[in-house]
């Protein structure tokens, strides 16, 4: 868990136990590598476009996690781990998304 200490806060009242053992990262983290690696398994047996439209809606599947994060960060609201976790899920999704199309962009124009 020492390298965790770099990629995320690792909260204890933020984050998912097993059996009184903390995960390493908190919930929100936890949803975005879950949406990642979620996205990537099915990807390599479903592939699409990467195109405009697929770009915006990247950057819509973004949208859930930074409203949380803000409205929780700013006090208005207190969010709950699951719902940390799916916002994560989803965000960790459209940045994958987003990622993979920047990513070809920059070699196209290379």
């Amino acid at each position: 868990m020492e390298f965790t200490k770099y990629i995320c806060h690792r909260k204890p009242e933020r984050s998912f136990f097993i059996k009184d053992h903390q995960f390493p990262v908190c919930a929100r983290c936890t949803g975005f590598y879950t949406g990642l690696i979620v996205y990537l398994i099915l990807n390599s047996f479903y592939e699409h476009a990467y195109d405009f439209n697929t770009l915006f809606i990247s950057m819509i599947l973004m949208v859930p996690v930074a409203i949380d994060g803000l409205t929780q960060y700013f006090g208005p609201r207190e969010s709950t781990n699951s719902i940390r976790f799916v916002t994560g899920f989803i965000g960790g999704i459209g940045l994958i998304i987003f990622l993979k199309i920047i990513i070809r962009w920059i070699l196209n124009v290379l």
